[in-house]
């Protein structure tokens, strides 16, 4: 008889996620394909989501509450601009459109179009989550031992082509030439 692997340092663990609005009810996000990090190793959860997660097995649902504002910071009017439509190219003219801008020095900033009307168009550069009360509901898929590779990397290692084996194959189909 096996025994579930409890989540703590050093173990891989695969797991799905949905962000909730914890006003509404409404599901903001949930991943499609499992993320997979190594426990202690990585910080692709906040810290307070990884201490729920500690002791926990393959097959449990917890549920965290988070403030929005904690994760993304406060929510800053500055970065909500609106603007005449004539002024938007035609390709931003849609809710959802995501643009990123840059400043004189050459920083980038995402902005997501959030109104149209007849006349004008409002851009926000606040994270979508942020000044919102969230729970983040995981479920976890699987816990093992991570691979001192994985453990290096801090999540799961896919294998890619083999490159050199791709050279020998282009160098083998090269004509050689010599010079005397």
């Amino acid at each position: 008889m096996s025994t579930k692997q409890t989540i703590s340092e050093n173990k891989l663990v695969e797991l799905s996620y949905e962000v909730i609005d914890e006003k509404t009810g409404d599901v903001l996000t949930s991943v499609e394909y499992p993320i997979g990090y190594v426990h202690g190793k990585n910080s692709v959860l906040s810290s307070r989501v990884t201490a729920e997660l500690e002791g926990r097995t393959a097959g449990d649902i917890i549920e965290v509450p988070i403030d929005g504002d904690t994760l993304y910071g406060p929510r800053d009017e500055s970065l909500v601009i609106t603007d005449y439509i004539e002024n938007v190219p035609e390709e931003y003219r849609e809710v959802g459109t995501r643009i990123v801008m840059e400043n004189d020095k050459g920083d980038t900033k995402g902005f997501i179009v959030t109104r149209i009307d007849e006349k004008t168009l409002t851009i926000d550069g606040n994270n979508p989550l942020c000044g919102r009360s969230l729970v983040f509901r995981l479920e976890v898929l699987k816990v093992r031992d991570a691979t001192p590779e994985e453990i290096e990397v801090g999540g799961n290692v896919v294998a890619g082509p083999d490159v050199g084996q791709a050279m020998l194959s282009i160098n083998k189909a090269k004509p050689t030439t010599t010079s005397d």
